[in-house]
């Protein structure tokens, strides 16, 4: 799709991959929405970057698991910029806990943000986007491989690829795609998080690139989705890991 006068919605995009998406998105010739949850010194550093390359961008505070915060989301970027053509639902949080430890607590951080939050972002998106556009939600490489203590995120984002194929289905003869980008590890602060050097070390080595991917890797596969060449790529998974799984 062209992108001169288009309006991309990422959430997320404060930092890490969600900040790699926007600043690339930009760089494709969209006008960005960033969307944070609550850092909105970062967020208005990637503003400003975008600005600074003669984009237009502005940043709106969400919480994707408020339905509130979505509607509100989705209700400036209308009035600030008329359409909506490209929804890219990058937030998402990664605390770790054994099924056995029964903590339920972290089971249902992780649902809200990670499943209700692509729930919310995904229903908001089907309403709005424009004939031609693209809805981009976000799973994980670590679906194939089961670690222990990855119970509660793996099970949010299983939910997200059920989602995705599910209004794939739905928004049939709206000339709408829907796809989700499922990394492996990627050198990013939720990433990192709580790792030592030799976990770093040794996940690295998991795919035959032997690298952690980088935010950009990301990026550059959420801008094939968003742009021309990805129009004919519709309801599925694209598992951007270097061979990981």
């Amino acid at each position: 799709m062209s992108s001169s006068t288009n309006t991309a919605v990422v959430t997320g995009a404060s930092g890490g991959i969600g900040r790699a998406v926007a600043l690339r998105l930009a760089r494709d010739g969209f006008a960005l929405v960033v969307n944070y949850a609550g850092n909105a010194a970062k967020a208005e550093g990637v503003v400003a970057e975008i600005k600074a390359d003669g984009r237009r961008a502005i940043k709106v505070q969400a919480d994707v698991a408020s339905a509130a915060d979505v509607q509100r989301l989705f209700k400036e970027t209308l009035d600030t910029f008329g359409a909506i053509n490209v929804v890219v639902n990058c937030a998402g949080i990664m605390p770790l806990s054994p099924i056995a430890k029964d903590d339920v607590e972290v089971f249902d951080r992780v649902i809200s943000t990670n499943l209700r939050g692509a729930f919310l972002i995904l229903a908001q998106a089907a309403q709005h986007v424009s004939p031609g556009g693209r809805i981009i939600a976000f799973s994980s490489s670590v679906l194939a491989k089961s670690f222990s203590t990855y119970g509660p995120y793996i099970a949010s984002k299983a939910g997200v690829e059920g989602l995705v194929r599910v209004l794939n289905n739905e928004l049939r003869g709206r000339n709408v795609t829907v796809n989700a980008v499922a990394p492996g590890p990627v050198a990013t602060e939720l990433f990192l998080k709580d790792k030592s050097q030799a976990q770093i070390e040794q996940l690295s080595k998991l795919a035959p690139l032997e690298r952690l991917g980088q935010p950009e890797d990301i990026a550059n596969v959420v801008s094939f989705l968003a742009g021309p060449d990805g129009a004919w790529v519709n309801g599925q998974v694209l598992r951007a890991n270097g061979g990981f799984a």
